[in-house]
């Protein structure tokens, strides 16, 4: 027979984890445009900060990295030798590219949106 205290936790824990899922659920529909915005403004930043350090500076794609602004962890940095180019993406909402050009210097990609 079935410990009717034990279920009763059980149930609450259950409970609980639903109200926290919906929760988050419900701060990231809410939060939903500031946080792409900020991403959208981020890995651009990252990218054209980035290409600049790589194809005009010279420098490596690591020492790069340290180049980024405080609460920008989250964003990555992936270089294109070939197309001297600097990807910067923020996990599963937006990446954006900058492109080194000839007597222009490092330069963004077009958004689409």
């Amino acid at each position: 027979m079935a410990n009717p205290s034990r279920s009763s936790k059980s149930r609450l824990g259950l409970w609980l984890l639903a109200i926290i899922a919906i929760g988050i659920g419900v701060a990231a529909y809410s939060y939903r445009e500031p946080i792409n915005g900020y991403a959208e403004v981020g890995t651009s930043y990252a990218a054209r900060v980035a290409c600049s350090c790589r194809f005009v500076a010279g420098r490596s794609l690591e020492d790069c990295e340290k180049d980024k602004l405080e609460g920008m962890e989250l964003v990555t940095l992936v270089d294109d030798v070939d197309a001297k180019s600097v990807t910067a993406r923020f996990p599963l909402v937006t990446s954006n590219t900058a492109t080194y050009r000839e007597g222009y210097g490092c330069v963004l990609e077009k958004w689409e949106g």
